[in-house]
Order: C-alpha cells, then sequence, then structure tokens
C-alpha cells in the first residue's frame, strides 16, 4: 500500500468557527509527518455544486495524495461516506457520496476502485454523527496516508454506484447563438462560463450578452488591460473557459450576474 505525505482539503466549514482547525488537527495527532494544503474553506454552506466545480477546477494542480473533501448537507442520513481510488491507487478522494468527489474524479480519469467508510474501528469516537469531517473523513484520509489499505477502512463497493456529479453543458441554439450557465464568479468578480473558447471559433470580436438584468456587447480580449473602461471583456480565464471580466472591476456586479444565472451569446458587430 503506498503511503503519502499530503491531504489537500476543501470544505464548505469557513474560517470562522474552529471546524477546520479540530480537522486537521485529528489528522496531526493520527499523522504527525503529513502535510495539509488548504485548498478553500470558503465554498458557499451546504454547495456541493460550488465544492464539485472548485475541485474540478483544482485537481490536476494539486500535490499526489490524498484530497479530502467535505461539503455534506446530507450528514448524519444514509448518504455513504466513501474513499474513491483513482489511478490503481496512485491517489485517493475521500468525502461523501453526493456527486461533490465525481467532478474531480472524472477530470483524473475516473474511479479505479471505491470504498465505504463503514469500519468504525478507524473512525473517531464522538457524541453525534454530525461532524464526519472530524470524525470519519479526516481519519480515513490520515490512515490512507499512514498505508492502511481502503479494504480495512471499509467495504469495497462498485464504482459505477457512486453519485454522479451534475455539471451544466453550454448549448448551441438553431440560430448560432449559445445558451450558457455561469460556473462561478471569483473574488475578483469574473464570472466563468460554460462555455470551450472553440465555441466561438469563426465568431466576430465582439460578442452580444443576455443575461441577468442587462444586455451587453463585450469585446474578445487577450488580457484584463485590454478591456477598455466602461466595457466588457471575454477572456480565456486560467482554466481554459470563457469568462466575463472587466478590468479592474467586477463583471457579475456590472452585469447583475450570478453562479447558475443563464447567459445567451451571440455573434455581433460591434
Amino acid at each position: 500500500m503506498t503511503r503519502f505525505d499530503t491531504i489537500s482539503f476543501l470544505s464548505d466549514y469557513g474560517t470562522a468557527d474552529e471546524f477546520v482547525g479540530v480537522v486537521k488537527s485529528v489528522v496531526r495527532t493520527l499523522a504527525p509527518s503529513v502535510a495539509m494544503i488548504d485548498i478553500t474553506h470558503e465554498i458557499p454552506p451546504h454547495d456541493v455544486r460550488a465544492g464539485g466545480l472548485a475541485l474540478a477546477r483544482s485537481v490536476q494542480y494539486l500535490a499526489p495524495g490524498v484530497l479530502l473533501a467535505v461539503v455534506d448537507p446530507g450528514v448524519a442520513t444514509d448518504r455513504r461516506p466513501v474513499a474513491v481510488e483513482v489511478a490503481d491507487g496512485a491517489a485517493y478522494l475521500v468525502g461523501p457520496d453526493n456527486g461533490l468527489l465525481a467532478p474531480a474524479v472524472s477530470m483524473v480519469g475516473g474511479a479505479t476502485g471505491a470504498f465505504v467508510l463503514d469500519n468504525p474501528d478507524y473512525h473517531l469516537p464522538a457524541p453525534a454523527n454530525t461532524f464526519d469531517g472530524r470524525d470519519v473523513f479526516g481519519p480515513a484520509a490520515a490512515h490512507l496516508c499512514l498505508g492502511v489499505p481502503p479494504t480495512e477502512l471499509g467495504t469495497p463497493i462498485d464504482a459505477v454506484q457512486l453519485m454522479p456529479g451534475i455539471l451544466p453543458v453550454s448549448q448551441v441554439e438553431e440560430d448560432g447563438s449559445i445558451t450558457a450557465e455561469v460556473l462561478w464568479v471569483d473574488r475578483f468578480g469574473n464570472a466563468q462560463l460554460n462555455v470551450d473558447p472553440a465555441e466561438l471559433n469563426g465568431w466576430p470580436d465582439h460578442v452580444a450578452l443576455a443575461g441577468g438584468r442587462s444586455e451587453r456587447t463585450a469585446s474578445r480580449v487577450g488580457a484584463f488591460a485590454q478591456i477598455t473602461t466602461g466595457s466588457v471583456g471575454l477572456i480565456v480565464d486560467s482554466y481554459g473557459l470563457l469568462s466575463l471580466a472587466v478590468d479592474q472591476g467586477s463583471a457579475a456586479f456590472e452585469l447583475e450576474l450570478a453562479a447558475g444565472d443563464e447567459v445567451t451569446l451571440r455573434p455581433s458587430d460591434g
């Protein structure tokens, strides 16, 4: 069994409360030599979709090891705690089986194994079952790093039984327009769309936008600084998707857009 020295940690716990620190302290107690990398703990509370998208964006850049992800509105229900093996044991993803892990698993080539974390010998004793990040997922991630086989942590299941993630796909309409969705708004106000730049091959430099509460024209640009004052840009972002942007400003605020909103793109003469 491979040993790992890194756990990458994502959650919706935030940093105002003690939850993140407690999970990291439990891991540290069990596996003192393991480093923990905080991906983010600012996923909106209970937003499995946002958590899954964040994992999909980041997973290919994470250090080899165990990915620990907790966005778990179904905690203490019959949803399953799982460890998902990828690349024949080269890495593991640990978290709730609610679709959260699925986008990241897909991004790295799919699951080669899956295990329900149902062996209480590897859980932390707890007064209730409402903090699985501390009591189940954190200990499982630590034990995997220490080389404990996943078959010791719980029952193997067929990976096809895992809950799939639901990610929206853009649609080309009969008139040639594209119906897209805002996947994510980052802290700068850039609004990422589920549109591959190749979908705009042959389009002009200006694109008509309809979404939120406004209709605007965006200029296709290669850098934020190329967006003129008062204008909206359409730029290929660091993850290879199209994003709406305003130079040193917030496109989401300017266009009144939020994650999940629909945006229609059409070629424009400017």
